[in-house]
């Protein structure tokens, strides 16, 4: 089964529940299957920094919120990241917020360290010039995490003043041009959102020839405008959008690390992961922040992410293997 066409999504998009899981889930898992075999992929998970310049509607990060802030200095996550690294994990997904006073040498650092440590880097630190995607690349990252969170130009300049439309795909080509691969993504079902604007999405997501769909259901977070306009988003819908992709691009990386009913459970919900692996979904996360620093990063309200003893559990629920991509 594929799926190509604006069309084809949004059948999906509206179709009755039973038939998604009865018709639709089997297939994406599968195609995922085919390609990965029986395993689901592990990557290590380090945020940096929370400190942001900007105001996204949406994130709890935004620099109008008042929340601690952090910035842990490179020898720090280097010696995190090397207690990781002796556990098997071979894969770092390191983040932050945009936080410009940082310092980019020392992010060129960090990431020198963790090439030297054997890890594949990927980063997400947002918008940058098109020389420093560059100088990362040349450092080591193979893969540059920039969601885009909407591919309408007016919604994403409503719920992201701190920049333009136009800029954030700009920056997602010369990301390419860098020689990374490029993971991007939506925010599924936030407040207001159409059907018609998240398959344009999903699309977009096709047209960038993605890596990895870092996608989630809209979360709400404390202190944000867009909290004030609707609750969480449809996690049908975001199902449905991991089960399209997976059909649409069979190779990529899908985040597997998903919400539930129980929203105490955050993201390391055993309910809604072992769904999204249904679905054709197969990264997991094992977050590497000391206990402080991992509650103050917080995108949105209760982010908990998981160790490696969740993401065995999910493995021993599915029947799967963990590749850590220590080898």
């Amino acid at each position: 089964m594929t799926i190509q066409t604006k069309q084809e999504v949004l059948d999906v998009l509206t179709m009755p529940e039973a038939d998604f899981w009865d018709q639709i889930a089997p297939a994406a898992r599968a195609a995922c299957q085919e390609t990965f075999g029986d395993s689901l992929l592990v990557t290590a998970m380090l945020a940096y920094t929370n400190v942001c310049k900007n105001q996204c509607l949406y994130c709890g990060m935004r620099a109008g919120n008042a929340i601690p802030r952090y910035r842990i200095p490179p020898e720090e996550v280097l010696a995190l990241s090397a207690r990781a690294r002796g556990d098997g994990l071979g894969r770092m997904f390191l983040l932050a917020g945009e936080d410009r006073n940082y310092g980019f040498d020392r992010l060129l650092t960090i990431v020198a360290g963790l090439r030297e440590q054997g890890y594949t880097v990927s980063l997400g630190a947002g918008e940058l010039e098109k020389a420093q995607y560059q100088a990362l690349r040349d450092a080591g990252v193979t893969e540059y995490v920039l969601k885009f969170e909407m591919s309408h130009p007016d919604s994403f300049q409503r719920l992201n003043p701190s920049t333009e439309y136009h800029k954030r795909l700009r920056c997602a080509q010369w990301i390419k041009e860098a020689g990374m691969q490029l993971a991007s993504g939506n925010i599924v079902d936030w407040p207001g959102q159409t059907l018609d604007e998240l398959a344009d999405d999903i699309l977009l997501m096709k047209e960038l020839e993605i890596s990895w769909a870092p996608n989630i259901p809209y979360l709400p977070a404390a202190g944000t405008p867009l909290a004030l306009e609707g609750g969480p988003g449809n996690f049908l819908l975001n199902n449905k959008e991991m089960a399209i992709l997976r059909l649409m691009m069979p190779a990529i990386k899908i985040t597997a690390q998903q919400p539930g009913v129980n929203p105490e459970t955050g993201l390391a919900d055993e309910t809604g992961n072992l769904q999204a692996v249904a679905c054709g979904a197969n990264l997991l996360f094992c977050d590497l922040l000391p206990e402080a620093q991992a509650k103050a990063f917080r995108p949105i309200d209760q982010r908990k992410v998981s160790g490696l003893a969740h993401c065995e559990l999910v493995a021993q629920r599915t029947g799967l293997t963990l590749d850590l991509g220590g080898q």
